[in-house]
């Protein structure tokens, strides 16, 4: 196998491996055992334990920004962006639980701290773009959309953290309830100073 390669085999074992038992309880002789190397070959290519977290937690929120990125990239109605946002973390979450789980399972999204409140913070500040533009249509203080947007990927992330474990209702679904539940009341913002 190529450097390349073992690093890429490396990566993908320890995201299972943080994934079912979080940074604290893996250890470098199961992603080793697990990838049938030697220590010294893990310590090679990542340093220990923390360059490995380190380099799957970045891969992952990579991945999960770029595919916010594309989905936000594309004109559209603000609530149509909402709920491709939301079905992006959904999809996600469903098509790779593992990435999800390894960047929620030591930071709690509710912290604020760590990889996946980094990334939230990443996605909300793509959604306050969205409400900037909706807010001045409509005559409210566009200075709140980052108040707004805050709340909304909080809602979608808690939501999906929830869904996890659920699968139930289905994504489009619990998707459009997100959405409906945001949109409907921004809908009834009215023009308001201060």
């Amino acid at each position: 196998m190529s450097g390349p390669e073992r690093r890429r085999q490396l990566l993908d074992v320890g995201r299972g491996v943080f994934a079912s038992k979080g940074f604290d309880a893996t250890s470098v002789e199961e992603i080793a055992a697990r990838a049938e190397v030697s220590k010294p070959v893990v310590y090679e290519h990542f340093g220990g334990k923390e360059g490995l977290h380190a380099d799957v937690v970045d891969r992952e929120m990579r991945r999960l920004l770029e595919r916010f990125t594309t989905a936000l990239s594309e004109p559209g109605h603000p609530r149509e962006l909402l709920e491709r946002a939301a079905l992006v973390l959904l999809d996600y979450i469903e098509e790779d639980t593992d990435g999800f789980r390894v960047l929620t399972r030591d930071a709690p999204v509710t912290s604020g701290a760590g990889p996946f409140g980094s990334l939230l913070g990443e996605v909300a500040r793509k959604v306050e773009h969205i409400l900037e533009a909706h807010f001045a249509e409509r005559g409210y203080p566009v200075g709140l959309a980052g108040l707004y947007s805050q709340a909304l990927v909080g809602m979608v992330a808690l939501t999906g953290q929830w869904w996890l474990d659920t699968r139930s209702p289905g994504k489009r679904e619990v998707a459009a309830h997100l959405v409906g539940l945001a949109y409907d009341g921004l809908s009834h913002l009215g023009p308001r100073t201060g």
